[in-house]
């Protein structure tokens, strides 16, 4: 089978995908070992027999809706590759626009920031990669999650701090930023049954309150591990942006804002700790 045929008949098989031809050419350039330009430079190749028995057995996996990151076992973030398993949630480029406002709010100097909830580490190591300065600390309740995210910071060279626990109950501080991508769907949520998230855990998706219940806990717990004048960035649902702002004015926290994400949805609600703890 040449390579042309392959994504062709990839592309006809995966038509209910919200994107067939992107999963067709990052699911056989994972089989070929070769960039996504290759198949365009030599569509005319012939896939070797093994080749083919691997795209095809793939091909049949992600028309049953396993997403393609479990299928490759990687996803690319703020331009990097990040190991994901079925332990972590699967970095989404919206998740970027958190990234952005911590390194534009943060110290230009030297801090300490911890991402909450770290899964495949994407948020935390992006940061320290970026602001090697800082002191990052990556925390999940998720000791399967915590051990992926420590293997990412081992392949992409991050020095950072691993702690396992629940949020910031065993965090010391004080932060000058804390960054988190917490659980912020509502268990009878419909779209749980739709899409990757149905093979993502649960723990990583789903909050009670309809969805606020983690938000409102790391809000609360935040205002006491912040320095003043230190940020808290929180990424929530599209239609949660309202709440989370009264959440943090209801708290310890000035300048609150929401930014919105690649698809002009609210994404990422700031709130600026102002004053010193009494």
């Amino acid at each position: 089978m040449r390579i042309d045929a392959a994504l062709r008949q990839a592309r006809e098989r995966l038509a209910s995908s919200p994107s067939p031809d992107l999963d067709a050419q990052v699911l056989l350039c994972h089989v070929l070992a070769r960039p996504r330009s290759y198949l365009f430079t030599w569509p005319e190749r012939e896939l070797e027999a093994h080749q083919q028995q691997s795209f095809l057995a793939l091909l049949a996996r992600r028309e049953r809706g396993e997403p393609v990151a479990h299928l490759t076992g990687e996803r690319e973030f703020f331009g990097r590759n990040f190991s994901v398993t079925p332990d972590t949630l699967i970095p989404r480029p919206d998740t970027e626009t958190l990234v952005e406002l911590a390194l534009k709010l943060g110290p230009a100097g030297p801090a300490r920031v911890v991402d909450l909830g770290t899964g495949t580490g994407a948020i935390g190591l992006s940061l320290a990669l970026e602001r090697p300065q800082w002191q990052v600390t990556l925390t999940d309740l998720s000791a399967a999650a915590l051990s992926v995210a420590g293997g990412n910071a081992r392949q992409l060279g991050a020095q950072v701090t691993l702690q396992q626990g629940s949020w910031l109950e065993d965090c010391r501080g004080p932060f000058d930023v804390i960054v988190s991508n917490p659980p912020y769907i509502d268990p009878a949520d419909h779209h749980l049954d739709e899409g990757d998230v149905r093979f993502e855990p649960r723990s990583a998706l789903v909050a009670d309150q309809r969805g606020l219940a983690d938000l409102a806990t790391i809000i609360t717990q935040s205002a006491a591990r912040l320095v003043a004048g230190g940020w808290l960035l929180l990424e929530h649902g599209y239609q949660q942006g309202a709440q989370v702002r009264a959440l943090m004015e209801a708290g310890r926290f000035d300048g609150v804002r929401t930014e919105r994400d690649l698809g002009g949805n609210e994404r990422v609600t700031v709130g600026r700790k102002l004053t010193v703890d009494s």
